[in-house]
C-alpha cells in the first residue's frame, strides 16, 4: 500500500467508543467517532472494518439491510461471526433497540432483532455484556425511565440524577440515571428476562469494564471511587459478591478501561480515564483467587488509552485498538462535557500476557527479518515458508498503516 493510501486508511480507522471482537484471527471493528473540524462526528453504521492478522491488512466491508441509526455509547457484543448492538443514544434520545449481523457472510445485512419475548429493558447507554452460554447479558448503563417505573423499581438498582417535562406514551415525567440492573437476551428464543439476583450488588453505573472467567461475570470500575473496585456475578445462581482489597495495592480508580480474561483464573486491565482526570497508560493483572492486583511492565507506556477495545488474541494476547490518547473533560457550571480533540488513534497495541512458545518466537524473528533472510526462505517447506511470509507481510503492514 503506498503512503497516500496508508494515510487515507489509518485516518479512517481512527475513532473511539467503538466496538471490536476477533473471530478466525480477524479483528472487526464497527462504530464510534471521530473528530471532523472540530466537531464529534458519529461513524457510518453501513459498513464495518476488519483486519486479518495472517496479512496485517484493514478492509472495508459494506452492511446492508436495516442499519441501526448513528449511535453512540451502544453495547457491541458477538457470539461466534455475529455481531450483536444494544442500546446507546441515537438522534432522537436513548434507545433500547437490538440488531444483529453476521459478518462471516459474503454479504452483511443488518437485522433488527423485533417481535421479542418478555420485558425490554429500559433505554440505556454506556451499559457492558457478558457472553455465557450463548446469552447475552447485560449490566448497568444511564439512561432514561417513567416515573411509575422508577417507582415500580427497587432505589437501590436506579439512581435518579435529574427529571425532566417530556412524553413517553401518556407520561409526562421522565428521570434520568444511572442503573445496576442485569437483563439477558437469548437469540435463540428471542426472549429477555431479569433474573432475580441476590446478594449486594454494585452501586449503579456505567462506563465500567466487564469480562467472563468461567461461569462469573465481572465489572471493575466506572464510579468515582479512589481505589478501582471488583465485584463478581455468579451466572448460575445469579448471586453478586464483592472482592474488597486494601487500598494500598489497588489501582487508581477509573472508568472508560477495559478488562480482558487471560486464563482461568486472571484479569487484565488497562488504561481509562483515572479519577484525578487523566487518560491512563497503566497495566494490572488481578488474581481472582488470591485476590491480589501486579502492575504489568509493557512496552506502550507513551500510548495512554481511553474509549478503546480489548479482545483476546492468539497465544492470550490482549489486542488493544483505538480510543483517544488524550481524553478531555471540561466542567462549567452546567454540565460536564468532553471536549473534541484530534487524539482519536487507529493503532493496534499487542499485550503479551505469556511466554511464547519457541515457535511462535522464531516465526516473530524470522518474518520481523524477512528482507534479511530472503534466500534463506526458499530452503523453507512451503507450507512453514507460506505462513513465514505470511508472517512477514502481517508485521511489515501493521507498522506504518496503524499510526495514532
Amino acid at each position: 500500500m503506498d503512503p497516500a493510501r496508508r494515510e487515507a486508511a489509518g485516518s479512517r480507522l481512527e475513532r473511539s467508543c467503538h466496538t471490536a471482537f476477533i473471530h478466525s484471527n480477524t479483528l472487526y471493528v464497527w462504530g464510534g467517532y471521530q473528530v471532523v473540524a472540530g466537531e464529534d462526528v458519529t461513524l457510518p453504521s453501513d459498513e464495518i472494518w476488519f483486519c486479518d492478522f495472517d496479512s496485517g491488512k484493514w478492509e472495508c466491508k459494506e452492511i446492508t439491510g436495516d442499519c441501526p441509526s448513528e449511535l453512540s455509547g451502544f453495547c457491541g457484543s458477538n457470539i461466534n461471526s455475529t455481531l450483536y448492538i444494544f442500546g446507546g443514544c441515537d438522534p432522537d434520545g436513548y434507545s433500547n433497540q437490538l440488531f444483529s449481523v453476521d459478518v462471516a457472510q459474503p454479504c452483511c445485512s443488518w437485522t433488527r432483532v423485533s417481535d421479542t419475548k418478555g420485558a425490554t429493558p429500559s433505554p440505556r447507554n454506556k451499559h457492558s455484556c457478558w457472553v455465557h452460554r450463548g446469552r447475552l447479558i447485560y449490566f448497568g448503563g444511564y439512561g432514561c425511565k417513567t416515573v411509575r417505573e422508577v417507582q415500580n423499581t427497587s432505589s437501590s438498582s436506579f439512581t435518579v440524577e435529574e427529571m425532566s417535562w417530556a412524553t413517553i406514551g401518556n407520561t409526562l415525567f421522565r428521570c434520568w440515571g444511572w442503573n445496576n440492573e442485569v437483563w439477558v437476551f437469548d437469540p435463540q428464543s428471542s426472549t429477555w428476562t431479569a433474573p432475580e439476583i441476590r446478594g449486594p450488588p454494585p452501586a449503579p453505573r456505567g462506563c465500567h469494564a466487564s469480562a467472563l472467567l468461567g461461569n462469573k461475570g465481572y465489572i471493575s470500575g466506572g464510579v468515582e471511587t479512589a481505589e478501582l473496585d471488583i465485584f463478581c456475578l455468579d451466572l448460575d445462581n445469579w448471586t453478586w459478591s464483592r472482592f474488597d482489597i486494601l487500598p494500598s495495592g489497588a489501582p487508581l480508580g477509573r472508568s472508560m478501561h477495559t478488562m480482558s480474561s487471560i486464563s482461568d483464573q486472571v484479569l487484565f486491565i488497562y488504561g481509562g480515564l483515572g479519577v484525578d482526570g487523566n487518560t491512563l497508560n497503566d497495566a494490572w493483572l488481578f488474581n481472582t483467587q488470591r485476590r491480589e492486583w501486579m502492575t504489568v511492565k509493557h512496552p506502550h507506556k507513551d500510548k495512554p488509552r481511553v474509549c478503546h477495545t480489548a479482545c483476546l488474541g492468539s497465544d492470550n494476547d490482549v489486542v488493544v485498538f483505538g480510543g483517544s490518547s488524550n481524553l478531555c473533560i471540561l466542567v462549567d457550571s452546567v454540565a460536564v462535557l468532553r471536549a473534541p480533540r484530534q487524539h482519536h488513534c487507529s493503532d493496534v497495541l499487542i499485550f503479551q500476557t505469556q511466554p511464547y512458545s519457541l515457535c511462535r518466537l522464531c516465526e516473530d524473528v524470522i518474518g520481523g527479518n524477512a528482507e534479511l533472510l530472503r534466500s534463506q526462505l526458499d530452503l523453507l517447506p512451503l507450507k512453514l515458508r507460506n505462513k513465514i511470509v505470511k508472517r512477514a507481510a502481517c508485521l511489515s503492514a501493521m507498522k506504518p498503516t496503524l499510526t495514532a
